[in-house]
């Protein structure tokens, strides 16, 4: 799996297990929602320091953000 598309995946994991919305992340992060979608698809090639700030957002280290196992898991629940 791609990198962007982990870290999309696991961006969207996270979001989902603490019940938020896309719309609510982005005006919640700063972000722009159109931003954070493109995050999630895997199309933006986030800096380290958006990382940083997704991730503090969501209240988890950002190295949640890059775990493998993780995303293919999700990835393959939502493909199902």
């Amino acid at each position: 799996m791609d990198v962007r598309a982990r870290i999309g995946w696991n961006l969207r994991r996270l979001r989902k297990a603490r019940d938020i919305t896309q719309e609510d992340f982005a005006n919640d992060s700063g972000f722009d929602r159109g931003y954070i979608s493109g995050v999630e698809r895997g199309v933006r090639n986030p800096s380290v320091l958006v990382l940083a700030r997704i991730a503090s957002a969501l209240e988890a280290d950002v190295s949640e953000l890059f775990d493998a196992r993780k995303a293919e898991k999700f990835a393959n629940s939502i493909r199902e």
